[in-house]
This record gives structure tokens, sequence and C-alpha cells, in this order.
């Protein structure tokens, strides 16, 4: 049986992380390349395990979080949405090994993961990336979602972009409608 929330795409597998994942999220979490430019940075494996937790308690409490990304059964990075800790909002976030970047795959994966979220309930979205930071800002704008904002952190000019689709509303009834429905 199929989790709903695993999201496939033409050559990709998202799937909730899980505590399954924790091998694999704790060598990309570690590989400088791959996570270098993550809020937080590079992660201890303690930090990689909070961060499991985490992210399997935030999927519990909003039914949208971190995915896991695997190209043909091979774990490739990781994207999703998680609480930012400065309070900004939901954040897009996304993070593949390098020899898995250059084929468009953070596009597909962030693309779907958005379209999930969105699908999900989750009207506004963020993501921020550093402003020398041209792949992700690249990725960011392909994706669909627009600059709203910058702010500094550690001396580096951080772009915020944001992507917004209202909730889809229930048909309004009329009052002899409802008072049926009420019964």
């Amino acid at each position: 049986m199929t989790d709903a929330r695993t999201v496939r795409t033409g050559r990709l597998l998202l799937k909730p992380v899980s505590w399954s994942d924790m091998e694999d999220m704790v060598r990309l979490k570690q590989d400088g390349s791959a996570f270098g430019q993550m809020l937080g940075g590079v992660r201890t494996r303690q930090q990689a395990e909070q961060d499991m937790a985490d992210d399997i308690a935030f999927w519990a409490c909003h039914k949208v979080g971190i995915l896991t990304i695997h190209e043909e059964n091979r774990f490739v990075g990781m994207t999703g949405v998680h609480d930012r800790p400065d309070g900004r909002g939901f954040s897009l976030r996304f993070s593949l090994y390098p020899w898995a970047s250059g084929r468009g795959i953070a596009r597909e994966a962030a693309s779907a993961a958005l379209n999930f979220s969105h699908d999900a309930g989750v009207e506004r979205l963020i993501a921020v990336a550093k402003e020398s930071n041209l792949s992700s800002c690249s990725i960011l704008k392909g994706i669909g979602m627009r600059q709203c904002d910058t702010f500094e952190r550690d001396g580096q000019r951080m772009l915020v972009y944001e992507s917004f689709r209202p909730a889809p509303r229930l048909p309004a009834f009329s009052d002899r409608r409802r008072a049926r429905l009420i019964r």
C-alpha cells in the first residue's frame, strides 16, 4: 500500500522522512557540499537525529514536512517544508548531493514539494537563499516563487521568496440548505 503522502514525478519518488532514512539523512547533513548552505549548516549525528524527531513530529501536526528524494531507488537528497526558527513561517527547503546536481532534480523535487504543500492546504510558503547562491535562487524563481523580502545574516544578504495559493473554500450554502444539512 502506498502512503498518500508519497509524491511521484516523472523520474523521482519523494517520501515523508522516517527513522528508516536516518543513515541517509545523517550522511547528507554531514556533507558540507550538500548541506553547507542550509540554515544551521552541516549537522552532527546528534543534531541530525534531533532534526529527524522534529521532522516526524512536524508531519504529525501539519500533514506536510520533509521528504526524501529518490531517483531510480537511490537516495539523492531531501526537500519539503519546515517551520523556520526565525518566525518567518513554513519554508521550502531542498538539498542534494553534488553528484546529483545539474540534472534538474532539485527543481523537479522542490516544485513537487511546493505543490504537495499547497494542495495540503498550506496557503503561504517561503524559501530563503543567500543572494550569492545563484543556483537556489534560479530554482526558486523557476518553480514560480517570487522574491518578497531581504535580510542580513552573518554578513550575507538573504533573499526571501514566497508562494501563495489560497486554500479552496467550501461552497456557501443558503440558510435553507444549511438547515437541511444539519438535520
